[in-house]
Protein backbone atom coordinates (compact mmCIF):
# COMPACT_ATOMS: atom_id res chain seq x y z
CA UNK A 1 0.00 0.00 0.00
CA UNK A 2 1.37 3.53 -0.74
CA UNK A 3 0.04 6.25 0.74
CA UNK A 4 -2.00 7.61 -2.52
CA UNK A 5 -4.01 4.75 -2.08
CA UNK A 6 -5.77 6.75 1.41
CA UNK A 7 -8.21 8.97 1.13
CA UNK A 8 -8.89 10.68 4.60
CA UNK A 9 -12.73 11.75 4.69
CA UNK A 10 -12.71 12.95 8.13
CA UNK A 11 -9.94 13.59 10.81
CA UNK A 12 -10.38 14.74 14.64
CA UNK A 13 -7.89 14.79 17.37
CA UNK A 14 -8.61 14.24 21.41
CA UNK A 15 -6.02 14.94 23.87
CA UNK A 16 -5.90 12.23 26.63
CA UNK A 17 -3.67 13.74 29.59
CA UNK A 18 -4.32 10.98 31.75
CA UNK A 19 -2.95 14.04 35.00
CA UNK A 20 -6.18 16.08 33.68
CA UNK A 21 -9.36 15.05 35.62
CA UNK A 22 -11.56 14.86 31.76
CA UNK A 23 -9.98 14.32 28.79
CA UNK A 24 -10.00 17.17 25.90
CA UNK A 25 -12.06 16.49 23.78
CA UNK A 26 -12.45 18.81 19.82
CA UNK A 27 -16.03 19.19 18.61
CA UNK A 28 -14.65 20.17 15.60
CA UNK A 29 -12.84 17.91 12.78
CA UNK A 30 -9.51 18.70 11.75
CA UNK A 31 -8.72 20.88 9.25
CA UNK A 32 -5.55 19.50 7.59
CA UNK A 33 -3.47 20.42 4.70
CA UNK A 34 -1.17 18.01 2.76
CA UNK A 35 1.85 17.94 4.92
CA UNK A 36 -0.60 16.70 7.82
CA UNK A 37 -2.56 14.23 5.79
CA UNK A 38 0.78 13.20 4.40
CA UNK A 39 1.93 12.68 7.69
CA UNK A 40 -1.33 10.34 8.82
CA UNK A 41 -1.20 8.68 5.59
CA UNK A 42 2.53 7.73 6.39
CA UNK A 43 1.65 6.28 9.74
CA UNK A 44 -1.41 4.40 8.37
CA UNK A 45 0.42 2.55 5.53
CA UNK A 46 2.82 1.49 7.90
CA UNK A 47 0.04 -0.20 10.09
CA UNK A 48 -1.24 -1.82 7.23
CA UNK A 49 1.99 -3.59 6.23
CA UNK A 50 3.36 -4.26 9.66
CA UNK A 51 3.92 -7.88 10.10
CA UNK A 52 3.04 -6.83 13.90
CA UNK A 53 -0.11 -6.20 13.55
CA UNK A 54 -2.82 -8.46 14.64
CA UNK A 55 -5.94 -9.35 13.19
CA UNK A 56 -8.78 -9.63 15.79
CA UNK A 57 -12.58 -10.21 16.55
CA UNK A 58 -14.20 -8.27 18.42
CA UNK A 59 -16.19 -9.65 21.67
CA UNK A 60 -19.59 -8.55 20.84
CA UNK A 61 -21.46 -9.23 23.70
CA UNK A 62 -18.51 -7.42 26.11
CA UNK A 63 -17.09 -4.51 23.74
CA UNK A 64 -18.66 -1.29 24.80
CA UNK A 65 -16.71 -0.25 20.75
CA UNK A 66 -18.02 -2.64 19.30
CA UNK A 67 -21.57 -1.31 20.12
CA UNK A 68 -20.65 2.14 19.43
CA UNK A 69 -19.56 1.10 16.20
CA UNK A 70 -22.49 -1.15 15.58
CA UNK A 71 -24.69 1.64 16.28
CA UNK A 72 -22.77 4.12 13.83
CA UNK A 73 -22.85 1.58 11.29
CA UNK A 74 -26.60 1.47 11.19
CA UNK A 75 -27.00 4.99 11.36
CA UNK A 76 -24.33 5.36 8.73
CA UNK A 77 -25.75 6.50 5.24
CA UNK A 78 -24.95 5.78 1.44
CA UNK A 79 -25.19 9.10 0.90
CA UNK A 80 -21.52 9.70 1.95
CA UNK A 81 -20.38 6.62 -0.19
CA UNK A 82 -17.74 7.94 -2.87
CA UNK A 83 -19.18 9.45 -6.18
CA UNK A 84 -22.39 10.27 -4.45
CA UNK A 85 -24.18 14.46 -4.42
CA UNK A 86 -24.71 15.03 -1.07
CA UNK A 87 -26.79 18.35 0.51
CA UNK A 88 -24.55 20.47 2.64
CA UNK A 89 -27.28 19.18 5.46
CA UNK A 90 -26.55 15.63 4.83
CA UNK A 91 -22.61 16.37 5.15
CA UNK A 92 -23.45 17.77 8.29
CA UNK A 93 -25.01 15.72 9.30
CA UNK A 94 -22.67 12.58 8.74
CA UNK A 95 -19.45 15.03 10.29
CA UNK A 96 -21.43 15.27 13.41
CA UNK A 97 -22.18 11.56 13.69
CA UNK A 98 -18.60 11.09 13.42
CA UNK A 99 -17.65 13.56 16.02
CA UNK A 100 -19.94 12.01 18.25
CA UNK A 101 -18.68 8.62 17.73
CA UNK A 102 -14.73 10.15 18.29
CA UNK A 103 -15.75 11.15 21.37
CA UNK A 104 -16.90 8.09 22.85
CA UNK A 105 -14.27 6.22 21.62
CA UNK A 106 -11.71 8.97 23.20
CA UNK A 107 -14.00 8.84 26.50
CA UNK A 108 -13.89 5.25 27.30
CA UNK A 109 -9.98 5.23 26.39
CA UNK A 110 -9.63 7.91 28.74
CA UNK A 111 -11.41 6.09 31.25
CA UNK A 112 -9.13 3.08 30.84
CA UNK A 113 -6.14 5.53 31.10
CA UNK A 114 -7.03 7.04 34.30
CA UNK A 115 -7.37 4.29 36.22
CA UNK A 116 -3.74 2.59 34.81
CA UNK A 117 -1.26 4.87 35.49
CA UNK A 118 1.10 2.88 33.11
CA UNK A 119 -0.36 3.66 30.11
CA UNK A 120 1.15 6.71 28.58
CA UNK A 121 -0.65 9.61 27.40
CA UNK A 122 -1.40 10.61 24.73
CA UNK A 123 -3.07 12.48 21.23
CA UNK A 124 -6.09 10.05 19.81
CA UNK A 125 -6.48 10.59 16.14
CA UNK A 126 -9.57 9.23 14.92
CA UNK A 127 -10.49 8.94 11.14
CA UNK A 128 -13.08 7.82 8.49
CA UNK A 129 -10.81 6.77 5.60
CA UNK A 130 -11.26 4.74 2.07
CA UNK A 131 -8.74 2.85 0.90
CA UNK A 132 -9.02 0.30 -2.41
CA UNK A 133 -12.55 0.63 -2.54
CA UNK A 134 -12.92 -0.11 0.99
CA UNK A 135 -14.16 2.11 4.01
CA UNK A 136 -11.93 1.87 7.06
CA UNK A 137 -12.33 3.76 10.65
CA UNK A 138 -8.85 4.52 12.04
CA UNK A 139 -7.83 4.83 15.55
CA UNK A 140 -3.61 6.31 16.23
CA UNK A 141 -2.90 6.71 19.90
CA UNK A 142 -0.06 9.04 19.74
CA UNK A 143 1.95 8.69 22.74
CA UNK A 144 3.66 11.86 24.27
CA UNK A 145 7.31 11.94 24.93
CA UNK A 146 9.53 14.39 26.00
CA UNK A 147 11.84 16.98 23.61
CA UNK A 148 13.55 20.07 24.07
CA UNK A 149 13.44 23.25 21.45
CA UNK A 150 14.56 27.34 21.91
CA UNK A 151 12.20 30.10 22.85
CA UNK A 152 12.96 33.64 22.59
CA UNK A 153 12.06 36.55 24.88
CA UNK A 154 13.11 40.07 24.65
CA UNK A 155 12.91 43.09 26.53
CA UNK A 156 14.76 46.73 26.54
CA UNK A 157 18.00 45.38 27.10
CA UNK A 158 18.11 42.78 23.58
CA UNK A 159 16.67 39.53 23.21
CA UNK A 160 17.27 36.28 25.70
CA UNK A 161 17.45 32.68 23.27
CA UNK A 162 16.09 29.99 26.42
CA UNK A 163 16.00 25.63 25.75
CA UNK A 164 12.24 24.89 27.38
CA UNK A 165 11.14 21.56 27.67
CA UNK A 166 8.03 20.49 25.64
CA UNK A 167 6.40 17.14 27.45
CA UNK A 168 3.73 16.39 24.81
CA UNK A 169 5.45 15.69 21.70
CA UNK A 170 3.85 13.42 19.04
CA UNK A 171 5.84 10.47 16.94
CA UNK A 172 7.94 11.50 14.31
CA UNK A 173 6.73 10.75 10.70
CA UNK A 174 8.90 7.42 10.76
CA UNK A 175 8.10 6.54 13.92
CA UNK A 176 6.38 3.35 14.52
CA UNK A 177 3.18 3.73 16.94
CA UNK A 178 2.76 1.29 19.47
CA UNK A 179 -1.15 1.63 19.81
CA UNK A 180 -3.37 1.26 16.99
CA UNK A 181 -6.35 0.06 15.23
CA UNK A 182 -7.69 -0.33 11.87
CA UNK A 183 -11.27 -1.45 11.65
CA UNK A 184 -13.27 -2.50 8.29
CA UNK A 185 -16.33 -0.33 7.79
CA UNK A 186 -17.88 -1.67 4.75
CA UNK A 187 -21.84 -2.45 5.11
CA UNK A 188 -21.60 -6.23 3.90
CA UNK A 189 -18.53 -6.72 6.68
CA UNK A 190 -19.84 -6.92 9.96
CA UNK A 191 -16.77 -5.55 12.45
CA UNK A 192 -15.19 -8.62 11.65
CA UNK A 193 -11.88 -7.50 10.30
CA UNK A 194 -9.78 -5.32 12.91
CA UNK A 195 -5.86 -5.13 12.32
CA UNK A 196 -4.15 -3.70 15.80
CA UNK A 197 -0.91 -2.59 16.77
CA UNK A 198 -0.36 -3.11 20.82
CA UNK A 199 2.18 -3.34 23.39
CA UNK A 200 1.83 -4.37 27.24
CA UNK A 201 1.54 -2.32 30.15
CA UNK A 202 1.29 -2.97 33.97
CA UNK A 203 -2.14 -3.25 35.17
CA UNK A 204 -2.77 -3.97 38.53
CA UNK A 205 0.64 -5.90 38.29
CA UNK A 206 0.47 -7.73 35.43
CA UNK A 207 1.89 -7.04 31.91
CA UNK A 208 -1.38 -6.59 30.04
CA UNK A 209 -2.20 -5.74 26.32
CA UNK A 210 -5.03 -3.02 27.35
CA UNK A 211 -5.42 -2.11 24.14
CA UNK A 212 -7.25 -5.38 22.63
CA UNK A 213 -8.24 -6.56 26.22
CA UNK A 214 -9.87 -3.69 28.13
CA UNK A 215 -10.10 -1.42 25.47
CA UNK A 216 -11.43 -2.81 22.59
CA UNK A 217 -11.94 -6.24 24.17
CA UNK A 218 -11.72 -8.46 20.97
CA UNK A 219 -9.96 -11.73 20.33
CA UNK A 220 -6.07 -11.24 18.99
CA UNK A 221 -4.79 -13.60 16.62
CA UNK A 222 -1.03 -14.06 16.54
CA UNK A 223 0.70 -11.75 14.42
CA UNK A 224 2.80 -12.50 11.10
CA UNK A 225 5.99 -11.73 13.12
CA UNK A 226 4.79 -13.67 16.24
CA UNK A 227 3.87 -16.84 14.11
CA UNK A 228 7.29 -16.80 12.49
CA UNK A 229 9.35 -16.93 15.33
CA UNK A 230 7.71 -19.09 16.94
CA UNK A 231 7.87 -21.96 13.80
CA UNK A 232 11.61 -21.18 13.72
CA UNK A 233 11.95 -21.43 17.63
CA UNK A 234 10.38 -24.49 17.81
CA UNK A 235 12.31 -25.84 14.69
CA UNK A 236 15.42 -24.75 16.64
CA UNK A 237 14.21 -26.77 19.88
CA UNK A 238 13.76 -29.70 17.75
CA UNK A 239 17.24 -29.61 16.19
CA UNK A 240 18.81 -28.62 19.34
CA UNK A 241 17.65 -32.39 20.81
CA UNK A 242 18.92 -34.80 17.98
CA UNK A 243 21.71 -32.90 16.97
CA UNK A 244 25.08 -32.72 19.09
CA UNK A 245 26.76 -29.04 18.89
CA UNK A 246 29.69 -30.02 16.34
CA UNK A 247 26.88 -30.25 13.47
CA UNK A 248 24.44 -27.74 14.58
CA UNK A 249 25.60 -24.95 12.63
CA UNK A 250 25.56 -26.89 9.42
CA UNK A 251 21.65 -28.25 9.87
CA UNK A 252 21.13 -24.75 10.98
CA UNK A 253 22.41 -23.05 8.06
CA UNK A 254 20.28 -25.30 5.88
CA UNK A 255 17.66 -24.68 7.62
CA UNK A 256 18.33 -20.82 6.91
CA UNK A 257 18.49 -21.76 3.34
CA UNK A 258 15.10 -23.37 3.21
CA UNK A 259 13.61 -20.74 4.91
CA UNK A 260 14.93 -18.10 2.13
CA UNK A 261 14.29 -20.04 -0.46
CA UNK A 262 10.11 -20.49 0.27
CA UNK A 263 10.24 -16.49 1.11
CA UNK A 264 11.88 -15.97 -2.54
CA UNK A 265 9.54 -18.36 -4.53
CA UNK A 266 6.06 -18.08 -2.98
CA UNK A 267 6.24 -15.22 -0.08
CA UNK A 268 5.10 -17.44 2.49
CA UNK A 269 5.69 -20.61 4.11
CA UNK A 270 3.22 -23.76 5.37
CA UNK A 271 3.61 -24.53 8.18
CA UNK A 272 3.19 -28.21 7.08
CA UNK A 273 5.00 -28.85 4.14
CA UNK A 274 7.99 -26.82 6.45
CA UNK A 275 8.53 -30.10 8.44
CA UNK A 276 9.26 -32.25 5.50
CA UNK A 277 11.90 -29.92 3.95
CA UNK A 278 13.53 -29.63 6.81
CA UNK A 279 12.76 -32.83 8.87
CA UNK A 280 12.74 -35.24 5.51
CA UNK A 281 12.74 -38.39 6.25
CA UNK A 282 12.91 -38.08 9.68
CA UNK A 283 9.49 -39.11 11.13
CA UNK A 284 10.30 -38.70 14.84
CA UNK A 285 11.30 -35.03 14.68
CA UNK A 286 8.47 -34.02 12.13
CA UNK A 287 5.96 -35.36 14.87
CA UNK A 288 7.94 -33.32 17.57
CA UNK A 289 7.59 -30.43 15.48
CA UNK A 290 4.17 -30.73 14.64
CA UNK A 291 3.34 -31.26 18.32
CA UNK A 292 4.39 -27.91 19.39
CA UNK A 293 2.85 -26.33 16.44
CA UNK A 294 -0.60 -27.61 17.99
CA UNK A 295 -0.13 -26.09 20.94
CA UNK A 296 0.09 -22.62 18.89
CA UNK A 297 -2.95 -24.08 16.97
CA UNK A 298 -0.29 -23.17 13.71
CA UNK A 299 -0.45 -26.72 12.54
CA UNK A 300 -2.07 -25.97 9.43
CA UNK A 301 -0.72 -22.51 9.14
CA UNK A 302 0.24 -19.97 6.92
CA UNK A 303 3.21 -17.43 7.57
CA UNK A 304 2.55 -14.68 4.94
CA UNK A 305 5.08 -12.13 5.86
CA UNK A 306 4.37 -8.46 3.96
CA UNK A 307 7.63 -6.66 4.94
CA UNK A 308 10.92 -7.12 3.79
CA UNK A 309 12.74 -6.53 7.36
CA UNK A 310 11.02 -9.44 8.48
CA UNK A 311 12.24 -12.09 6.20
CA UNK A 312 15.82 -10.26 5.69
CA UNK A 313 17.57 -12.11 8.45
CA UNK A 314 17.33 -15.13 6.44
CA UNK A 315 19.17 -13.67 3.17
CA UNK A 316 22.39 -13.56 5.19
CA UNK A 317 24.67 -16.74 7.06
CA UNK A 318 25.98 -15.30 10.72
CA UNK A 319 28.37 -17.35 11.59
CA UNK A 320 30.45 -16.94 15.37
CA UNK A 321 33.67 -18.92 16.02
CA UNK A 322 34.88 -19.78 19.45
CA UNK A 323 38.19 -17.47 18.43
CA UNK A 324 36.04 -14.86 18.20
CA UNK A 325 35.99 -14.70 14.10
CA UNK A 326 32.38 -13.62 12.44
CA UNK A 327 31.65 -14.36 9.21
CA UNK A 328 28.71 -13.24 7.06
CA UNK A 329 27.76 -15.11 3.85
CA UNK A 330 25.31 -13.79 1.16
CA UNK A 331 22.84 -16.78 0.68
CA UNK A 332 23.37 -16.56 -2.89
CA UNK A 333 27.34 -17.33 -2.29
CA UNK A 334 26.31 -19.96 0.49
CA UNK A 335 24.06 -21.87 -1.94
CA UNK A 336 27.09 -21.71 -4.72
CA UNK A 337 29.17 -24.56 -4.21
CA UNK A 338 32.50 -22.75 -5.59
CA UNK A 339 31.75 -19.96 -3.18
CA UNK A 340 32.80 -21.46 0.42
CA UNK A 341 33.39 -24.96 1.67
CA UNK A 342 33.40 -25.76 5.51
CA UNK A 343 35.78 -28.86 6.52
CA UNK A 344 35.75 -31.45 9.01
CA UNK A 345 39.59 -31.97 10.08
CA UNK A 346 40.78 -35.45 11.53
CA UNK A 347 41.21 -33.49 14.90
CA UNK A 348 37.44 -32.46 14.85
CA UNK A 349 37.97 -29.16 14.46
CA UNK A 350 36.85 -27.06 11.28
CA UNK A 351 38.05 -25.30 8.57
CA UNK A 352 36.15 -22.48 6.28
CA UNK A 353 37.73 -22.18 2.86
CA UNK A 354 36.20 -19.02 1.04
CA UNK A 355 37.03 -19.82 -2.40
CA UNK A 356 37.06 -18.01 -6.23
CA UNK A 357 37.99 -14.48 -4.44
CA UNK A 358 38.82 -11.44 -6.66
CA UNK A 359 39.92 -9.03 -4.53
CA UNK A 360 39.80 -8.33 -0.71
CA UNK A 361 38.79 -5.07 0.94
CA UNK A 362 39.36 -4.00 4.24
CA UNK A 363 36.75 -2.21 5.72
Amino acid sequence: MEAGDIRIKQAIVHILDSTLAMPVLSDTVLDYGSDLADFLKGHICRIFMSDDVKKCTFQEEESEIYQMLKDYKNDFSSDEEDNQVVSPEEQKEGQERFITLSKQIAEHLFVIMNQNIAIPQADLFILSISAYEEEFLVLLKMNYSSSYTHKTSSDPWGNTNEIIQQRAVLPGEKQRLSEAAIISMNPENELADIRILEKKYEINGVKTNYFSELFLKCYAALSSKSRLAIVTRAVEQVQDKYYDESNQFEVRMETKSILNAQFEEEGSLQVQDLADKVFKENEEMKQEFREKMEKYHLQESEVHPKNQTTTKKFEQQYLTTDTGIEIKIPMEQYNNGNAIEFITNEDGTISVLIKNIGYIKSK
